[in-house]
């Protein structure tokens, strides 16, 4: 370990959680001399962190004597019992993307920090955003919320981080400064766990804290209200043309109106659309956002052209499966709640749906009465089938409707097998769930793996694939 983060955090520690965060944070810990104990309600996960150097002790609900501090992984809510019984013994609690921060800003020379956060695109921006900066000829790393920790990503000595940060991260940030940060749109989602849309924003507008350019999504509401509660350099980014001071679209090109001699007077093109590896409207301003902090950062307009013509979706994220019979398979199963689901819905003009799982306390009746004009049909499935029947009922009635059914042996062969059938040549099978995927798989990359394990099956299928599984409703 770097030599400067010895002893940044000594005496006991606890950390909640035994995953990917929790590996990181104890190894960190461990590194600078704290006394490190991890907790965990799953024993057999707490096991395998055994090579930490931390003390394991599984099902904790209460922080051991002498605990002054605890790190908890960003999956454990305010409300649990250790958590809550930290706080009432006046014993602090962080999340792991603060004890970053300390180890950043411990550094000689520190990182710069590139956050975005939102309820939607925040990967896609994020990708985007590392390979700006590589092209740019900078030591970058995505990390945060996407797989690399933002410790690991400091400890390996990075000179500029992409962050991704999600609203649980940002729920306990309270330090960081960003050098730029931007809060791509906000839409219903993880109610049940923040209990309300003002704290979920509440926590999502912790990126722009102290940032030293606040850039914000013209077009979301949201967004411009979190902005505006701050006192970074403003910067606008959206899908029209753009004025001084924003980034946007003229004709096929993306344009910036901020960082040139003269905002009021010039414009200097970035990238045109066909630059672009990424299917849809939101992926166009998820571009501009990218494009947006990287120049913050002073990148050129020559690496940003570059950067996003060399990103490449991630698995899961719009990724066209192929063509039969006419009719495209599109694999959207990262479409997590309805916001996220709309930005693909969009980008097609005739589609056959495949939707559902489970809601998460979010609505889907303005996302069906906005695209019941595009739908060819749809199939649902999942445990709030139910919600998004009767949305599809009072908003889209003559849009035929089928239901796998729970007893299917294998549900998605059965949707995608409905889904053809209701198909025309020239239409799109769009798995875009609009819903949270642990009712029926492991998680929306398990959920995307079946949709086109089922797609794939269709090529050795003769003619119509059927809807056999399905049952047909109103």
């Amino acid at each position: 370990m770097t030599g400067s983060f010895a002893g940044l955090v000594t005496g006991r520690v606890l950390v909640a959680g035994a995953g990917v965060t929790g590996r990181s944070v104890a190894a960190a810990l461990v590194d600078m001399g704290a006394e490190v104990t991890v907790t965990d309600g799953n024993a057999e996960r707490l096991a395998e962190l055994s090579d930490t150097g931390a003390t394991l002790v599984p099902g904790l609900t209460e922080p051991p004597e002498g605990t002054s501090l605890v790190v908890t992984s960003p999956g454990w809510r305010p409300t649990s019992p250790l958590l809550s019984a930290a706080v009432s013994a006046g014993i602090d609690v962080v999340g792991e993307v603060e004890l970053a921060w300390w180890m950043s800003e411990s550094l000689p020379t520190p990182p710069a920090w590139l956050v975005v956060t939102g309820t939607n695109g925040k990967t896609t921006t994020v990708g985007m955003l590392a390979e700006i900066l590589r092209a740019g000829g900078h030591n970058a790393i995505a990390c945060g919320n996407v797989g690399l920790t933002v410790i690991d990503a400091i400890r390996a000595g990075h000179e500029v981080l992409a962050v991704e940060l999600s609203s649980f991260q940002l729920h306990w940030q309270r330090s960081l400064r960003a050098h730029a940060a931007v809060v791509l749109n906000l839409a219903e989602d993880h109610l049940d766990w923040h209990g309300s849309m003002e704290e979920y924003a509440k926590a999502k507008g912790r990126a722009y804290s102290g940032a030293r350019f606040v850039v914000r999504n013209v077009a979301d509401e949201w967004s411009g209200r979190l902005a505006a509660e701050h006192d970074g350099v403003q910067v606008g980014f959206g899908l029209g043309v753009p004025r001084p001071g924003e980034l946007g679209l003229v004709e096929d090109l993306l344009v910036d109106r901020v960082f040139v001699a003269d905002p009021a007077t010039q414009a200097e093109e970035l990238a045109s659309l066909g630059d672009l590896n990424v299917l849809g409207p939101h992926n166009v301003a998820n571009a501009l956002a990218a494009g947006g902090l990287a120049r913050a950062y002073g990148v050129s307009s020559e690496a940003v052209r570059a950067g996003l013509a060399a990103f490449q979706p991630g698995a899961h994220r719009s990724v066209h499966l192929g063509e039969f019979n006419g009719v495209s398979y599109v694999n959207d199963s990262k479409a997590t709640n309805p916001h996220a689901a709309g930005g693909s819905l969009r980008a097609f003009e005739s589609i056959v749906w495949v939707a559902g799982g489970l809601l998460k306390g979010a609505t889907v009746d303005a996302l069906v009465e906005e695209v019941a004009g595009r739908l060819r049909g749809v199939v649902l499935l999942g445990a709030d089938a139910d919600v998004f029947a009767a949305s599809l009922a009072r908003h889209a009635p003559d849009v035929p409707v089928a239901r796998v059914t729970p007893g299917d042996d294998d549900p998605m062969i059965a949707a995608v097998g409905a889904a053809g059938a209701m198909a025309r040549s020239g239409d799109v099978v769009l798995l875009a769930p609009a819903a949270a995927s642990m009712d029926m798989f492991r998680d929306y990359a398990h959920r995307g793996d079946a949709f086109a394990e089922a797609v794939a099956g269709l090529a050795a299928a003769d003619g119509d694939a059927g809807g056999t599984g399905a049952t047909g409703s109103r």
